[in-house]
């Protein structure tokens, strides 16, 4: 029997028919798991310095230990391999790389195209082949804020199309100034195309040539006696010159670009991005990527380059706070993914510094106040280690709740803190599925809900060693729901997990409740004990999540059609049957030869819908 290579002899093996050419390796473990992701000029030279295991930190040591086999992917240049790094670092999440682990999208603003009178609206996702964005923008607040100005400016309309096409009065929006109706003809379609226009100009970053050709217009308008002309001209230069006036940061001598900062502290890092597009601040986050303490914070700031802009495209200039190993590399991969030069800076003096430094300012203020929420969120984390008698203090706590009104539409809800705050993307919902469950029986979709949890644990994780298990998992109810949670867990084999039910005290006094482990008599925690708090506040979230699922459920079948069930009914044929009848229920009352008199409805498809309303149709 052959035996396993291990590390440096593994990668050894691997430089047997290691080529010389650019490319990207991943060092893996023995369960199939990537440990690393690099790049490099000269794969063979590059990963041949991991057979000197002694001149290597013991960081890099233990993964070459680790290493149980290596994948090779060539590419033409060094520049190419950079985006697949990256590429493969944002998907695979190897444990030895710097990782950026906010993933979020970011939002922009659409100008759509396939309408006569456009609308401008907030858009996030996939963007759409022929689509016009403006953007990135940092928060959804940001992108808002903007569209309500250029409401107040341009009056271009927000509603959608469905709403528009069945107007036949100007809605509220119009009577405060913020629309000018197109959908009942109170402005011609040329004149909503100029205003269209003129907002695109206000997005590109052309607002102060914009406030003096409003200007000369109001005076014009003045001059021509046209006053109720000119107090529109004079309400636009008002709101043009209010969002200048909010315009703290600016970077006047550059239409777009991004100020990226760095701050280090304790083994930590928080990287700050401010966004500027068309001379406009849109906005500015904080991001906190992972990685090994001894790393500089050039280095890290390179890592997360590579990431970041595998998100979204990068602007023209991007100012940096540190000098990067690689700069001119990034530059180059960065301007293939842009398809347009991106040059990389680090600005020593001058209006970009001034910019620079207060980007670091807040990257220092932002990781200060995450270090210090951290240090209270493991304080109580070890206070809950204590209350409910655990070997050490949790670091994923799962927290349960089922929502549902009086059992339509049941859904429950996971969320899960550590001691970084509440963790938003590993939250769950799970539709209830099971067709034998009396309608609100609460320990039933709580047994459904562990089974898929766990099930799926053991699937996935079964050596618990993804982070994928809970150290701790609060159930919100009493001994009955915690001993149909023991009963799911044990028909799967799972034992170990600790369990806690919370039961709401009396009146569902805050407070007052009373705490169910498994094997222990129920007990209160004083009135003033911070974890208290502290699990009050993590059942809190976790009905919060369980309500706005269930809501979005209930909503979402709300909407549905009973037509939707029927087969053949596609969106054309839905739509005849709803301008002939009117409804759906108008639809299942119609007799045979109501169905057929309507266009593209066959006499057989007539059969079917009406045999879906009446049972065989006698």
């Amino acid at each position: 029997m052959l035996r396993e290579l291990e590390g440096v002899d593994a990668i050894r093996a691997a430089l047997r028919t290691m080529p010389s050419s650019p490319g990207v390796y991943r060092m893996v473990d023995a369960k199939g798991d990537v440990l690393y992701v690099g790049k490099a000029r000269d794969l063979k030279r590059r990963v041949t310095n991991y057979t000197q295991l002694p001149r290597l930190p013991a960081r890099i040591q233990r993964m070459v230990v680790l290493t149980r086999s290596m994948e090779v992917v060539t590419t033409h240049t060094e520049a190419e391999a950079l985006l697949l790094e990256s590429n493969l670092i944002k998907k695979l999440k190897p444990r030895y790389n710097i990782l950026l682990r906010d993933d979020k999208s970011f939002p922009h603003i659409e100008v759509t195209r396939d309408h006569p009178y456009p609308r401008i609206v907030k858009f996030r996702g996939q963007r759409k082949k022929g689509g016009e964005y403006y953007g990135p923008f940092a928060s959804a607040g940001a992108v808002n804020r903007t569209l309500i100005t250029l409401q107040k400016i341009f009056l271009l309309r927000t509603c959608s199309d469905s709403v528009f096409a069945n107007r036949s009065r100007p809605c509220l929006l119009y009577q405060i100034k913020r629309c000018c109706a197109p959908c009942v003809d109170r402005v011609d379609q040329e004149t909503y195309l100029g205003m269209v226009e003129e907002s695109r100009a206000f997005l590109s970053g052309a607002s102060q040539a914009m406030q003096k050709d409003f200007a000369q217009r109001m005076e014009a308008a003045a001059e021509a006696l046209d006053f109720e002309t000119a107090a529109i001209y004079r309400d636009r230069i008002k709101a043009l010159t209010n969002v200048q006036s909010h315009q703290d940061i600016n970077l006047p001598t550059a239409d777009n670009a991004d100020i990226v900062a760095i701050h280090q502290a304790g083994g930590k890092s928080c990287v700050q991005v401010f966004f500027f597009r068309g001379g406009r601040n849109n906005g500015n986050r904080s991001f906190f990527p992972s990685h090994a303490a001894e790393l500089g914070p050039g280095e890290v700031l390179e890592g997360f380059l590579g990431q970041f802009y595998a998100g979204i495209e990068p602007p023209r200039e991007i100012f940096l706070s540190e000098d990067i190993p690689n700069r001119d590399l990034i530059e180059q991969a960065l301007t293939i993914r842009a398809d347009h030069k991106v040059t990389l800076a680090t600005p020593q003096r001058g209006a970009k510094r001034k910019l620079i430094e207060h980007a670091h300012l807040n990257a220092r203020e932002a990781l200060g106040r995450r270090m210090a929420e951290s240090s209270a969120q493991r304080e109580l984390l070890e206070g809950m280690a204590e209350v409910f008698a655990l070997e050490a203090a949790p670091q994923r706590v799962e927290v349960y709740d089922n929502s549902h009104i009086q059992g339509s539409h049941p859904v429950g809800g996971m969320v899960v803190a550590g001691p970084e705050g509440f963790m938003k993307n590993a939250y769950r919902k799970f539709n209830i599925r099971s067709k034998d469950l009396e309608p609100g029986d609460d320990y039933g979709m709580m047994r459904e809900v562990m089974t898929r949890r766990f099930s799926r644990a053991r699937e996935e994780d079964p050596d618990r060693d993804k982070g994928q298990w809970p150290d701790l998992v609060l159930i919100d109810g009493g001994l009955g729901q915690l001993n149909a949670v023991r009963e799911a867990l044990a028909e799967i084999g799972v034992d170990d997990v600790p369990l806690v039910g919370i039961a709401k005290g009396p009146d569902r006094d805050a407070g007052r409740e009373r705490f169910f482990l498994p094997d222990r008599d129920p007990f209160m925690l004083p009135p003033n004990n911070p974890v208290l708090y502290f699990i009050q506040r993590l059942r809190d979230e976790a009905h919060r999540f369980a309500i706005g699922s269930h809501r979005a459920r209930r909503s979402k079948a709300i909407a549905g059609s009973p037509l939707d069930a029927i087969a053949g009914i596609g969106a054309g044929r839905k739509k005849a049957l709803l301008h002939h009848f009117g409804s759906a229920k108008a639809v299942g009352q119609a007799g045979l030869a109501d169905l057929e008199a309507v266009e593209g409805i066959s006499a057989a498809l007539a059969q079917k819908i009406y045999s879906h309303f009446h049972g065989d149709g006698e």
